[in-house]
Formats: C-alpha cells, structure tokens, sequence
C-alpha cells in the first residue's frame, strides 16, 4: 500500500512540476538569446556638432535653430538593420528642453524635431546593404528651433529598439 502511494504521489509531482520546469527553460532560453544580443549590440558617439542658424525671412521662410548632427560608431560584434534604425528613438533639444523627434521621410532642410541618418564606412559597397556593421559610422542629423542661440547646451540621445542607447550633451556654435 505504501509503495503504490509513494509511486502514485511521484508521479501527481512529475506531472505538476515537469510543465513549470519545461516552462522556466523557455524563458531561460530566450532571456539569455535576448541578453547575448544586447552585450553583441554596441556603439559609441564620437563626434558631435550642432550649428546654430538665424531665421530667414521668406520666401521661402525658415526659423531659427540648430542643424545637429552625430557620428556613432558601430563597435559591437552584430549587424543592425536599417529598419531598427528607422524604428530607433531620437531625443534632441536644450538640455532643460528636449523632444521626441520624429524620423523623417526624406531629407527636410530646417524641419522643427525631425531625424534622418545615413552610413558611412569602409569599403563604401557596405555603406549600402541596409544594415550599420561592426566599424561603419551612422551620421544622424536633426534640425531643432529649441536651440535659440550660439553657446547654449545641446542634448541628444539615441536609443535602439532593443534598449542599446547613447546620450552626448555639447554646445551649439
């Protein structure tokens, strides 16, 4: 009698624990696949620049503002696609007042928070395959009217869709 309750309360606990075990394995699995791609995924601001421009008074008309842009440099170990990139987050604005840009369509001249990018790199045939690889510079650029004069602090932050992000905080010249 005891023997076939020892056996039949193994078996209630197989088959109650087994699916919560199978079950931690899969979210084991997939948290370490989304942390190896994380730790893979790198990139560093080298170089930024923002230029302070007067409004000009039409036709056409433009406000004033700051051109900024971003050189970021791919040191990580994996390709990302063109579509993360156009997914990514663009925070921009004086350090006391920032926005959300929006990513632009086309190339806008003087278009208040909105970001386009390009890539440069080595050999220039990769710059072209839609994906910013491992050594290739991003160039983001945005146009910003918070940025009301020369030698006021610019701040920038760009920020992937995995999470991976950068910030730089400089002057407007």
């Amino acid at each position: 009698m005891l023997l076939i309750t020892g056996v039949v309360a193994a078996a209630i606990l197989i088959v109650a624990v087994l699916p919560v075990i199978w079950g931690m394995v899969g979210t084991f699995s997939s948290a370490s696949a989304s942390t190896d791609r994380s730790i893979r995924t790198d990139f560093k601001i080298v170089m930024t620049y923002s230029k302070y421009l007067t409004a000009v008074v039409g036709p056409p008309a433009y406000p004033a503002g700051a051109n900024v842009t971003v050189w970021m440099k791919n040191v990580g170990t994996t390709k990302i696609a063109a579509a993360e990139l156009n997914q990514a987050d663009v925070y921009v604005g004086r350090s006391d007042n920032f926005y959300r840009a929006s990513k632009a369509s086309s190339v806008p001249y003087r278009s208040n928070l909105q970001w386009w990018w390009s890539l440069t790199g080595e050999p220039a045939a990769t710059a072209n395959n839609n994906f910013w690889d491992p050594g290739e510079t991003l160039q983001v650029d945005t146009f910003v009217t918070t940025v009301s004069a020369t030698g006021q602090s610019v701040y920038f932050q760009f920020t992937l869709p995995s999470g991976g992000s950068r910030s730089s905080e400089f002057t407007a010249i």
